[in-house]
Protein backbone atom coordinates (compact mmCIF):
# COMPACT_ATOMS: atom_id res chain seq x y z
CA UNK A 1 0.00 0.00 0.00
CA UNK A 2 1.63 3.22 -1.05
CA UNK A 3 1.04 6.27 1.37
CA UNK A 4 0.51 9.41 0.13
CA UNK A 5 1.39 12.89 1.43
CA UNK A 6 -1.42 15.69 2.34
CA UNK A 7 1.00 17.65 -0.76
CA UNK A 8 0.59 14.61 -2.88
CA UNK A 9 -3.27 14.50 -2.69
CA UNK A 10 -3.89 18.50 -3.03
CA UNK A 11 -1.11 18.40 -6.40
CA UNK A 12 -3.63 15.63 -7.52
CA UNK A 13 -6.82 17.86 -6.95
CA UNK A 14 -5.47 20.76 -8.64
CA UNK A 15 -4.17 18.56 -11.30
CA UNK A 16 -0.47 19.62 -11.00
CA UNK A 17 0.66 15.88 -10.26
CA UNK A 18 3.15 13.86 -12.02
CA UNK A 19 1.41 11.74 -14.76
CA UNK A 20 2.70 8.80 -12.39
CA UNK A 21 2.14 10.16 -9.79
CA UNK A 22 -1.65 10.90 -10.68
CA UNK A 23 -2.07 7.06 -12.31
CA UNK A 24 -1.11 5.63 -8.81
CA UNK A 25 -3.08 8.13 -6.69
CA UNK A 26 -5.96 6.91 -8.86
CA UNK A 27 -5.40 2.96 -8.89
CA UNK A 28 -5.54 4.14 -4.90
CA UNK A 29 -8.51 5.44 -5.12
CA UNK A 30 -10.14 2.10 -6.33
CA UNK A 31 -9.16 0.01 -3.89
CA UNK A 32 -8.78 2.30 -0.77
CA UNK A 33 -11.91 3.58 0.94
CA UNK A 34 -10.16 5.33 3.56
CA UNK A 35 -8.03 7.27 1.15
CA UNK A 36 -11.09 8.10 -0.88
CA UNK A 37 -12.70 9.63 2.17
CA UNK A 38 -9.49 11.28 2.94
CA UNK A 39 -9.70 12.92 -0.52
CA UNK A 40 -13.38 13.97 -0.56
CA UNK A 41 -12.81 15.83 2.42
CA UNK A 42 -10.05 17.60 0.96
CA UNK A 43 -12.16 18.60 -2.18
CA UNK A 44 -14.79 19.58 0.23
CA UNK A 45 -12.28 21.67 1.97
CA UNK A 46 -11.18 22.97 -1.55
CA UNK A 47 -14.16 23.87 -2.54
CA UNK A 48 -14.98 25.91 0.86
CA UNK A 49 -12.57 28.02 0.02
CA UNK A 50 -12.92 28.72 -4.03
CA UNK A 51 -16.38 29.80 -2.25
CA UNK A 52 -14.43 32.03 0.06
CA UNK A 53 -12.39 33.58 -2.42
CA UNK A 54 -15.30 35.53 -3.95
CA UNK A 55 -15.20 38.17 -2.32
CA UNK A 56 -17.09 41.55 -3.08
CA UNK A 57 -14.88 44.28 -3.89
CA UNK A 58 -16.05 47.67 -2.92
CA UNK A 59 -18.23 50.34 -4.79
CA UNK A 60 -15.95 52.51 -6.50
CA UNK A 61 -17.90 55.51 -4.58
CA UNK A 62 -16.76 54.24 -1.45
CA UNK A 63 -13.12 53.90 -2.84
CA UNK A 64 -13.02 57.79 -3.75
CA UNK A 65 -14.43 58.91 -0.70
CA UNK A 66 -11.37 57.49 1.14
CA UNK A 67 -9.10 58.60 -0.84
CA UNK A 68 -10.55 62.14 -0.59
CA UNK A 69 -10.76 61.69 2.91
CA UNK A 70 -7.48 61.12 2.96
CA UNK A 71 -6.14 63.45 0.71
CA UNK A 72 -8.03 66.20 2.60
CA UNK A 73 -6.52 65.16 5.95
CA UNK A 74 -3.03 64.87 4.74
CA UNK A 75 -3.65 68.65 4.14
CA UNK A 76 -5.09 69.44 6.78
CA UNK A 77 -2.01 67.89 8.81
CA UNK A 78 0.39 69.56 6.64
CA UNK A 79 -0.50 72.85 7.29
CA UNK A 80 -1.06 72.78 10.87
CA UNK A 81 2.89 71.48 10.84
Amino acid sequence: MTLFTPEDLLRYLYKESSPELTAAIQLALTGNWKLREQMEELQSTVNQLDVEKQVVAPRMEVVLRVLQYAHDTAIETTSKG
